[in-house]
């Protein structure tokens, strides 16, 4: 690089103008998910299309979302009849987008007469109609059942708002003013952001700004490329399965990849993964991209930037009409359960590659909405997360899940849950014995209770709670989770993986448990005082100290084999 040292500084910079976006997103928002979740994504992108920067709580799958689209806005919106101030939105997912709940902004940044940066945001706002409230639609057939789309539109101008825009967004909400104040808060955070980049361009000048960021995604393009061939040579396969799509019960989908590590890079080819189905298990490109960008960067530097010169050096396939890279009317808002098997398949073709760095299977994150039954509506949208797979010589975290979509923290907390929504959370707890044994042992999974004080919709988007998440190298699998309906008696019914408003009384309790992830290495191996301190901390109970690990506890409290 020409000055190493202004790169570094311009590099934060522009990270910090990203971040700063996100924070104002959070702090201006309505939606209980994103207040209390803090979940907001922002970055800064050029009028190229090139991924510049994003903020610290800005996920792949938002960023990856927000690179793809941006082409897109402009076939629709030739830069040149942009104006300063005019702000745009979309949520196609077969141009970039997630799903229909999540807008992405754009904010256009003049440089020389002309739009040179865009600054971008999103979040997924409160509700968008579709089949349930909150933008869970888990048995939609099609894309249609999910809510409105947007294509690329004129969002607001310099005098504010376009009340046609805005007139369309109530009117297709259960919730219009909390999805407005949404909106306008992700305009605020592009204006932030816009504001910061406006200042570097007079510190730095038009020309000096573009000279850096190229000498910095150029640099990063050569760390990419030169962590990557520090990885073995070959080609190293694996699949992993989906429990089902939700309309065919027991019937499993599955992703496969094939990773070719080669002199210049690696590839990821996903060619026979399962087709497209008319159910909510596919997922749009930008996700899928994020899923394989996500895994292969697991086993490199992690001090490596995110930003377009990654992206260079790694080329990732995804066959059109497939499970990764559907096609309309195909729907794309279960768009989790398979981005989330590609990225376990690549973990573990890697793992073969690198069996030092391996990691057995986890759980899963398992979404869920609650909401009201009819007007006025409350909706409330959390995930709860599965425990990670074990890694080589390590046991796996319980209860956090491996996750590239989730921001600062979705899982909110229960007072400011419970003081918007009519509902009292029991309580959460790690679920002892559900991380897989091994040598190394999984994550456990996660119980949280919660008891409604009003009749409620239930709507659930779960995987991993028919196949367990395998273990590796004789290690065991995790013990899978469920939704369960707990009645006024307390008696336990569970329900499908995969289910649509789903009546609660009030009184009946909504319990979500989340699945183990999988150990490694025979659990026989495990070191008897691994097993005692798992005992101790209630990780492992008695029964499966002997039942799982074949380690005898005496009466008096020791172990033995």
């Amino acid at each position: 690089m020409r000055d190493t040292l202004t790169a570094e500084v311009l590099r934060n910079a522009l990270m910090v103008a990203a971040e700063e976006a996100s924070i104002v997103v959070v702090r201006s928002a309505y939606s209980t998910f994103i207040v209390e979740g803090s979940d907001a994504s922002a970055a800064i992108l050029d009028a190229r299309g090139r991924l510049v920067a994003q903020s610290v709580a800005t996920t792949l799958m938002n960023s990856m979302a927000l690179r793809a689209a941006l082409p897109e806005l402009l076939k629709d919106v030739p830069p040149g009849t942009m104006s300063p101030g005019e702000v745009y939105v979309l949520n196609d997912a077969y141009r970039g987008g997630v799903h229909t709940n999540d807008l992405l902004v754009y904010r256009p940044v003049f440089a020389g007469g002309a739009p040179a940066y865009f600054t971008a945001t999103m979040i997924h706002v409160s509700d968008l109609g579709g089949l349930s409230a909150g933008g869970m639609a888990p048995l939609a057939t099609d894309v249609f059942l999910e809510g409105l789309q947007l294509p690329p539109v004129r969002l607001a101008t310099a005098a504010g708002l376009e009340p046609a825009v805005e007139a369309i967004l109530r009117a297709n909400s259960r919730t219009p003013d909390k999805v407005m104040g949404d909106v306008r808060a992700l305009v605020a955070g592009t204006a932030v952001a816009a504001a910061r980049l406006g200042a570097l361009i007079g510190e730095y000048g038009e020309a000096g700004l573009a000279a850096g960021i190229d000498d910095y995604l150029d640099h990063t393009e050569a760390m990419t490329r030169a962590a990557l061939a520090e990885l073995p040579r070959g080609r190293f396969e694996a699949a992993y399965p989906i429990d089902d799509d939700g309309i065919t019960p027991g019937v499993a989908h599955h992703v496969r990849v094939a990773v070719t590590v080669g002199d210049g890079g690696v590839v990821v080819d996903f060619a026979g993964t399962g087709p497209q189905v008319p159910a909510a298990i596919n997922a749009s490109a930008s996700q899928s991209l994020a899923a394989a960008v996500f895994a292969v960067r697991c086993f490199l530097d992690p001090a490596l930037p995110m930003n377009d010169g990654c992206l260079r050096a790694l080329d990732v396939r995804l066959p059109e009409g497939s499970l990764l890279n559907a096609r309309s009317p195909h729907p794309c808002g279960g768009r989790y359960v398979p981005i989330y098997a590609a990225m376990e398949a690549v973990f573990q073709a890697l793992s073969d590659a690198v069996p030092e760095r391996a990691i057995a299977a986890s759980g899963i994150l398992q979404p869920f909405s609650i909401a009201a039954v009819g007007a006025p509506y409350w909706i409330h949208l959390a995930y709860d997360f599965g425990g990670v797979g074990a890694r080589q010589g390590l046991d796996g975290p319980d209860a956090t899940g491996v996750h590239f979509g989730i921001g600062r923290n979705s899982v909110p907390q229960a007072e400011p849950v419970e003081s918007r929504c009519p509902l009292v959370v029991e309580s959460i707890e790690t679920i002892p014995d559900s991380g897989g044994p091994g040598r190394w042992r999984g994550g456990l999974g996660s119980r949280t209770v919660y008891r409604f004080l009003a009749e409620c919709h239930v709507t659930t988007r779960g995987d991993r709670l028919r196949l367990p998440p395998p273990g590796r190298d004789g290690g065991l699998p995790g013990r899978v989770g469920g939704f369960l309906r707990r009645g006024r008696d307390g008696r336990l019914e569970r329900l499908a993986a995969k289910v649509n408003n789903v009546r609660f009384a009030a009184g009946e309790a909504f319990v979500v448990e989340t699945t183990g992830g999988g150990g490694i290495g025979p659990p026989g191996e495990r070191d008897p005082g691994a097993v005692a301190a798992d005992l101790a901390s209630g990780r492992v109970t008695r029964r499966g100290a002997e039942e799982d690990y074949g380690v005898r506890v005496t009466a008096d409290g020791s172990l033995s084999r």
